[in-house]
């Protein structure tokens, strides 16, 4: 199973090779990381997607927090979180295709951040899904190449119930 793992850390030299480290030496696969500042510049957040049962998923927690740069740990699987992609994707249409690719773009609410000659430069943001389902609309369009970004998560604010 796919888990979202969110590692705040101390922002200093070595501790994403240390982490990385970590998963490498020991076998896991890192399917995504996003890693940037917080509020505090001392401070950094990665946001880290691997795959595992439930035992890889524990061993890789118990592992993460016995590094000292590591100050918490928190699987957002399996709490109430947001999470979104970013895509940039060149493609080259055709021209009579011109306009299908731009309603395309708005109805996924992208934008066209660049655009050349031949080709226009898009970016959509959103859940994997939404990403993935964009990319195979453009493919027929002419994709010359793209970049994805790393999944970015933060847990959603816990509601207080009235008794």
């Amino acid at each position: 199973m796919r888990h979202t793992i969110s590692v705040l850390v101390e922002n200093k030299f070595g501790v994403l090779a240390r982490i990385a480290g970590l998963f490498s030496g020991r076998g896991y696969n890192i399917e995504s990381l996003s890693v940037g500042e917080t509020i505090d510049p001392n401070i950094s957040i990665m946001t880290i997607v691997t795959t595992g049962d439930d035992r890889v998923i524990e061993q890789i927690t118990k592992q993460l927090n016995r590094l000292v740069d590591v100050i918490k740990v928190v699987d957002l699987t399996e709490i109430d979180h947001v999470e979104r992609e970013m895509v940039l994707i060149k493609v080259a249409p055709r021209k009579e295709n011109r306009l299908e690719l731009l309603k395309t773009v708005e109805i996924f609410r992208g934008r066209v951040v660049d655009s050349g000659p031949t080709t226009y430069t898009i970016e959509v943001t959103g859940d994997e899904k939404k990403i993935q389902a964009f990319i195979e609309l453009m493919k027929p369009l002419g994709i010359k190449e793209f970049v994805r970004t790393g999944k970015v998560a933060i847990p959603r604010e816990i509601s207080q119930k009235k008794q």
